[in-house]
């Protein structure tokens, strides 16, 4: 798939709204929205995301009437639309028409109409209907002054992400021979010579739905691939439809995040603009750490391109055990946090709070209290705030990190139940190794595995378990140029057949790295284990492994006790102008946090001396540039007052204070701090 031209979203400042539901509320409310979104500073909102059935109440029976009329009601007032293609849903007609339509689950049983999502991605009657009406819709609103943005469907994989119903086992079957051109090659891949499960023929092959013991994983990997791509191309023919109608008109999606179940790097090359729905706990003290990694991939899946936060919650959401609402403050901290990390805008779910249906407890910026919520006043605080902000809009944060995230590797530890441990979590590793590269100042962007990786003078690699010679070579170019390069665990395992690497473990790095793994030492659960590491014991979680060392590899660590007391635990292999460090062991929050204290000062990178003294993971400093002009966002995520460090030439953008001794920040607050970028030649 080749990467689409990057068209905006027709909007001068930065978006701030929310998802309307004007059908759930009489018209008679719809002036009354309409005013207070103007007082509360919003410019944009998303509609109609779940209104197939009153937009196609009838099979071909198409009514706009009342969309016209919300839409031409809202332009009035000054707000843009981003459309929905309304497809997110199918309506009961449909799916009680053609009952092949909904999915089956991994045990053969076919799920019901009565949620979200009720459709099989492969089916072709689904498809058909969707795009006969996304096209009804490009027709009739592709040329309306208010269109700024394509939604296509919402959420693609939130409820129904696989399918295992017969119209998926044909469009696997198809997916397969696409693949791998002969049976004979599927055999060969999947090495079904072991236990007997050899195939004649692509039409004997199934979905892995349940079976009588562990499935065959090269199998398994193949069906996530497929799965993924099942949705890819229902997203890309919905996309194909709308820049056939509307060739300038930008299109998104919205994300979920670090997602497991799509690869959001094939969905990004899709589209125009990424968007991203992020809902942090408020209830957890260190949510906005994950946040900020899962902002670090939003913005990297456009090669750094600024971004759009399509939603968040105004307060508490409807859909955890205990559903926390946010403390005063802590919702504007958090959208500044999105914008610190990239995002050009702000939006919620939803505007109005719902009266009926499952999110009618989930928070809105209208609450049930109308114009005297508190959620109303906090939000209408927040848009006036973002006008000060306007400079930001289009630049880009400045990172000398990225980790790797590779969704082959993910699916691969993740989908077997046949591996050495089912506790070494891609997504938990990711978020380990994250958290001290947050805690020593550093904002971390995404890469793929075989890049490109810009200007990042450190690649973090928790677990690159599936490898290819293709991605090697482009980590080893990393190296040789002068980057440091860190390779956690279980890494350069198998190909992308999910066939061993010969000589194992970690295959294709082997030079690379310096070491050759002989065995996997999982540790059990309840096990602890410890490394010795520039004096300095630390813990090792989940994972350890037999090392062994070839020559010109410098060991860094060994392991302090048990059965692989003394053995080397982590490695330094000088490449070129840089080096690969090689991690064999899960360490504990403290030991990565040494580690990479040792990668960022071999890379160059400044790490603030108080935070290498000790971190305030509390206060987080991230900044976006233009080149010329810095904005640096100050936030405080504690509850406690804390002080912006100076910074000279600046001025708080949103109270006009001047930076140079540092600003007081009371809980929860902010600073958007503008100053002067530094040149090249005195670095950053």
């Amino acid at each position: 798939m080749t990467t689409t031209s990057p068209r905006s979203i027709r909007l001068d400042a930065l978006a701030y709204g929310a998802d309307y539901n004007p059908d759930q509320w009489p018209e008679s409310v719809w002036l009354e929205d309409a005013r207070l979104m103007v007082e509360a500073g919003v410019n944009i909102v998303t509609l109609p995301v779940f209104s197939w059935p009153l937009l196609e109440p009838r099979p071909g029976e198409y009514d706009f009437a009342g969309l016209d009329r919300v839409i031409d009601l809202l332009w009035e007032h000054g707000i843009r639309i981003d459309l929905a293609t309304a497809t997110a849903t199918p309506p009961a007609w449909l799916v009680r028409a053609n009952p092949e339509v909904l999915p089956w689950n991994a045990d053969g049983v076919r799920l019901e109409f009565g949620s979200r999502q009720s459709y099989c991605p492969s089916s072709p009657v689904f498809r058909e209907a969707a795009l006969r009406l996304t096209r009804a819709l490009a027709e009739r609103y592709g040329e309306h002054p208010a269109l700024a943005l394509w939604h296509v469907s919402n959420e693609y994989g939130d409820h129904v992400s696989r399918c295992w119903c017969p119209e998926s086992a044909r469009h696997f079957r198809r997916w397969l021979r696409d693949r791998y051109d002969s049976i004979d090659g599927l055999n060969e891949a999947w090495g079904t010579s072991c236990w007997g499960q050899n195939y004649l023929d692509f039409e004997q092959i199934e979905p892995p739905r349940t079976a009588t013991g562990p499935i065959n994983p090269a199998e398994l990997v193949d069906f996530e691939r497929f799965s993924s791509d099942a949705l890819l191309e229902l997203f890309q023919a919905e996309i194909d439809v709308l820049r056939e109608v509307t060739p300038d008109i930008a299109v998104t999606t919205n994300f979920m995040s670090l997602f497991r179940e799509l690869d959001y790097w094939d969905f990004a090359d899709a589209e125009d603009l990424v968007t991203d729905d992020a809902y942090p706990d408020p209830a957890d003290p260190d949510a906005h750490i994950g946040a900020a990694l899962n902002y670090g991939l939003m913005r990297s899946l456009k090669d750094g391109r600024p971004w759009l936060l399509l939603e968040q919650a105004p307060s508490a959401v409807s859909w955890r055990d205990v559903n926390v609402p946010k403390a005063p403050g802590q919702m504007r901290l958090g959208s500044m946090q999105a914008l610190a990390h990239g995002s050009d805008g702000v939006m919620f779910f939803q505007w109005r709070q719902a009266r009926f249906g499952p999110e009618k407890f989930h928070s809105a910026m209208l609450g049930h209290r109308g114009e005297r919520s508190r959620s109303f006043q906090e939000t209408a605080a927040l848009g006036a705030e973002l006008k000060a902000l306007a400079a930001i809009k289009d630049t880009r944060v400045r990172a000398s990190v990225a980790l790797v995230a590779d969704w082959d590797s993910w699916w691969g530890v993740t989908a077997p139940d046949s591996l050495p441990s089912l506790r070494l979590d891609w997504l938990k590793e990711a978020r380990a190794w994250h958290a001290p590269a947050f805690a020593l100042g550093q904002p971390v962007d995404v890469a793929r595995a075989a890049g490109p990786f810009g200007d990042h003078r450190v690649l973090l690699v928790p677990n690159l378990y599936a490898t290819t010679p293709e991605q090697a070579d482009a980590l080893a170019g990393f190296v040789a140029a002068g980057g440091q390069l860190v390779v956690g665990p279980f890494s350069g395992v198998v190909d992308h057949r999910e066939q061993v690497h010969p000589g194992g473990a970690p295959g294709p790095l082997r030079g690379l790295l310096g070491v050759e793994v002989d065995e996997w030492w999982p540790l059990a659960d309840g096990q602890n284990g410890a490394i010795e590491l520039g004096g300095e014991r630390h813990g090792v979680r989940v994972w350890s492994e037999w090392l062994e060392v070839a020559d010109g590899t410098d060991v860094l660590a060994t392991y302090a006790d048990g059965d692989l007391a003394g053995r080397a635990a982590i490695t330094r292999r000088a490449s070129g102008a840089g080096a690969a460090w090689y991690l064999g062991a899960g360490l504990d929050a403290g030991g990565m946090r040494a580690v990479l204290a040792q990668v960022f000062a071999a890379a160059g990178v400044h790490v603030a001396p108080e935070l290498a003294r000790e971190a305030d993971t509390a206060l987080e400093v991230v900044t976006r540039t233009d080149g010329v002009t810095d904005y640096t966002f100050v936030l405080n995520h504690g509850r406690d007052d804390r002080t912006a460090p100076p910074i000279p030439g600046g001025r708080d953008l949103l109270t006009g204070a001047d930076a140079a001794d540092g600003l007081p920040l009371g809980p929860f607050g902010v600073a958007v701090v503008q100053h002067p970028a530094p040149s090249r030649t005195t670095g950053d």
